[in-house]
């Protein structure tokens, strides 16, 4: 059984996506084991509420520097004892050394088509404002693999998304997030949990 660590910022869609998948069988031989938010107060810690899920605030704030905050996220991620972190819209530069000691074990999702819209500065809201800002008409979700650079893992599973006529930002948002990210996530998480993709030469590989 594949433990799960979720880490959340906000609304955590994702995160309920993840409960939902579980509930209904979309994903099998995992569980969520945790729950981490960088943020106290938000919709996402009544989300694992309300599915009995523990769960827990460790923000930068309510530390000395970015040093002291690290190694508390690191120390609590490590009580944890996960097989896989979850970074379900969580807005935190993710420590080196959490990267390293978890290397392969952690996946994030990313409103965009990696390489396009991604990187430092592109997050949220911010990734389909620039997207309808150039244009484009197909956009999209990522989920890849944590490395030490910024949205650079190894890619686990993209989907498009059209862009119509008339979006704003949050229909878009919501159009990615129905259309892909609630639906690439939890295929991921049910393919590592059940060993059918592994990472060579910095790629994914489906097994």
């Amino acid at each position: 059984m594949l433990k799960l660590l979720v880490c959340v910022s906000g609304g955590g869609t994702n995160l309920q996506a993840i409960i939902d998948s579980i509930a209904d069988g979309r994903i099998t031989n995992a569980k969520i084991v945790g729950v981490i938010s960088n943020n106290p107060g938000v919709k996402s810690l009544e989300r694992a509420a309300n599915a009995g899920i523990p769960a827990c605030v460790i923000s930068p704030k309510d530390y000395a520097d970015r040093d002291a905050f690290n190694r508390a996220f690191l120390e609590k991620v490590k009580d944890t004892d996960p097989d896989l972190v979850v970074l379900a819209g969580f807005l935190v530069r993710i420590p080196e050394e959490f990267v390293k000691e978890y290397s392969n074990r952690i996946v994030n999702i990313h409103p965009s088509l990696i390489p396009s819209f991604c990187g430092v500065g592109y997050y949220g809201l911010k990734v389909h404002e620039r997207a309808l800002e150039r244009g484009v008409k197909i956009t999209g979700a990522t989920v890849h693999f944590v490395n030490e650079g910024m949205d650079e893992g190894p890619i686990i599973a993209q989907k498009a998304v059209e862009v119509l006529d008339g979006d704003t930002p949050e229909v878009l948002q919501r159009r990615v997030m129905e259309q892909a990210e609630w639906v690439i996530l939890p295929k991921a998480i049910d393919d590592i949990a059940n060993g059918r993709i592994s990472v060579t030469d910095g790629k994914v590989v489906r097994i």
